[in-house]
């Protein structure tokens, strides 16, 4: 059990500075396209677009992480069901149609707290991508 959780707090810690890494370029993508942030709706939500899809990338590119894990530990015959089961622990939905081994069980609820906690970190850079591309439009004429 002790070694469940710290090979899943290491997935956490990687995870996290794989995330970090991605949230910087991003919000540098978004920073370099600050003319087209501020002219044009549609140019704004074109690099809005630009930056999700980096963020995006960041989230797959750590639940295929975790998908190896589980791979390179026997869980799963094929990577390709390594992903999917990753792909289900990490959004936390919890289908529960395949389920890891006894041994390495832990590591599926520790996924999924990663995933929650990756997935608002990609929100909030979303989120404060979405206020500077709305910030100082008029919506509501009066």
């Amino acid at each position: 059990m002790l070694m469940n959780f710290v090979m899943g707090l290491s997935m956490m810690a990687v995870c996290l500075l794989l995330q970090g890494f991605l949230v910087i370029a991003a919000l540098r993508y978004f920073a370099r396209r600050q003319d087209q942030v501020r002219s044009a709706f549609f140019s704004a939500m074109r690099v809005t677009v630009g930056l999700m899809f980096i963020l995006i990338v960041g989230n797959v590119c750590q639940l295929v992480a975790w998908a190896l894990l589980f791979y390179a530990l026997g869980e799963f015959d094929t990577l390709g069901l390594g992903i999917y089961h990753s792909a289900v622990n990490f959004a936390t939905l919890g289908y529960g149609d395949i389920v890891m081994s006894a041994r390495y069980q832990l590591l599926g609820p520790l996924q999924a707290l990663n995933g929650a906690m990756m997935i608002g970190v990609t929100t909030a850079a979303l989120s404060r991508a979405f206020a500077e591309a709305l910030k100082d439009r008029p919506f509501v004429t009066h």
